[in-house]
């Protein structure tokens, strides 16, 4: 009787201590004036209402519509957190600049739980130890790593190797993808049982490669890995649970970005044959101008490759994976006589800037030769596929330079032709709803 006493006492408690603390913030927030918008259904707020999937490149009609009822920047609620979503371009570039300064990093919790935003093993790091990872990122992932697949990418962190290892980990990361935004339910049956289950799966990979690095140190490779082990004595903030939270970050970032932005690349290119031409064109003259046409591309003639890097810029700017950059703030921020408290999440919408018609001509329309005459202050300003400020993503150059040699290879050793599939879906995250069906032949 006395335990299941204590269990409804505790349980009143605790209610009593969430009501208080609704009622202290909804008492803060009558205080000052925030920005327009609703905060929808009681705890859920309009999560479900941005979960409704929509079929084309442009923007969600959650924030499409949004945007037309209360201008670029207006607050919701999302899985039972106040958040206030921007499409204003000069906001957004002031936010990412206020690294440290009044903002954050910060995750929806699905993502909080696979990548351990929380406790001693903490990746959203800020100052002397972000650097640090940004420039031990960039010495593994900088333009000279060439290669595409996830193998290659877990190759260079911690030495798997596809052909010996029993566990596939590009099968993995796909459980782990489909469960990103399915509900935090970890019930088994579930998108997101299945999706921890595979992110356990990978972290014993990644921990069994650490632990056999401790114990025979005489084999040192030189990835990733060792490098980060080598500083464990002299970094304080290193920990090892640390350094396989970060490769298991940089592992997915490798394999679903790129992925999905390459597929969609592919779709484009056989919807705009006169595009898919002037590419072939470009890496036609490259492999004429080689001694040799079967020595490998060059760093020059990668660089070279400027109408390739339009079409590149033109699929990200339509296709931006995600659907925004997610910040929380320190302390309150001013902006347009409204007041985002301290606590909040801040949502910049990237995606919106890069369909602004003000600045991008036919937004909906792929047109690589747009790139071609834009000044480099509008583009950073208005393009933001790989973030900004302190946190632009430390692969930026290496996805970009894979991306460029899948397009090399394939255009100049393939033809192909769309079959089925392809359908776009955003939920709100791009993707499709079937696979793109492609038949690739050899050519001559």
């Amino acid at each position: 009787m006395w335990p299941t006493m204590g269990l409804y006492v505790a349980t009143i408690v605790a209610i009593c201590f969430i009501l208080l603390e609704l009622k202290r913030r909804n008492s803060r927030e009558k205080q000052v004036v925030l920005p327009p918008g609703s905060k929808g259904f009681p705890l859920i707020g309009e999560t479900l209402q941005l979960l409704v999937p929509s079929y084309s490149l442009d923007l969600p009609s959650f924030i499409r519509t949004r945007i037309q009822r209360y201008g670029p920047i207006f607050k919701t609620r999302l899985v039972g957190r106040p958040v206030v979503m921007s499409a204003d371009p000069g906001f957004n570039r002031y936010i990412v600049q206020q690294e440290g300064k009044s903002v954050e990093m910060w995750y929806l919790d699905t993502f909080s739980k696979l990548f351990a935003q929380d406790g001693e093993a903490r990746t959203t790091a800020a100052g002397l130890v972000h650097k640090y990872l940004r420039n031990l990122t960039l010495s593994h992932f900088g333009s000279e790593s060439l290669r595409m697949t996830i193998e290659f990418v877990a190759k260079q962190l911690f030495g798997y190797d596809s052909d010996k290892s029993k566990e596939k980990i590009g099968e993995k990361f796909g459980n782990i993808s489909q469960g990103l935004f399915s509900l935090p339910l970890n019930i088994p049956g579930t998108t997101y049982h299945s999706c921890l289950k595979s992110q356990r799966e990978v972290m014993d990979m990644m921990r069994t490669a650490l632990k056999d690095r401790l114990t025979t140190p005489e084999s040192y490779r030189g990835d990733f890995l060792d490098h980060a082990l080598k500083d464990l004595s002299t970094e304080k903030f290193l920990s090892e649970e640390f350094i396989l939270q970060i490769m298991f970050g940089l592992l997915f970032a490798s394999s679903e970005s790129t992925s999905m932005t390459l597929t969609l690349v592919l779709k484009l290119l056989s919807e705009n044959p006169h595009v898919l031409k002037e590419l072939e064109a470009e890496h036609e003259r490259i492999i004429k101008n080689k001694e040799s046409p079967d020595s490998p591309l060059t760093w020059a003639e990668v660089k070279s490759m400027t109408f390739t890097l339009q079409v590149i810029n033109e699929s990200l700017r339509l296709g931006n994976v995600s659907l925004g950059i997610l910040r929380r703030t320190l302390k309150d921020i001013e902006i347009n006589g409204y007041t985002i408290p301290a606590g909040w999440t801040i949502m910049l919408v990237t995606s919106a800037c890069q369909y602004n018609s003000d600045i991008y001509k036919d937004p909906l329309t792929f047109n690589p030769w747009r790139w071609k005459e834009m000044q480099p202050d509008v583009i950073a300003k208005n393009f933001m596929p790989f973030g900004g400020g302190t946190r632009q993503c430390a692969g930026a150059e290496f996805a970009k330079v894979l991306m460029t040699i899948f397009l090399h290879n394939l255009v100049t050793n393939y033809r192909w032709e769309k079959i089925k599939g392809g359908e776009i879906v955003r939920t709100p995250i791009l993707g499709f709803r079937n696979a793109l069906r492609v038949k690739l032949t050899k050519k001559n």
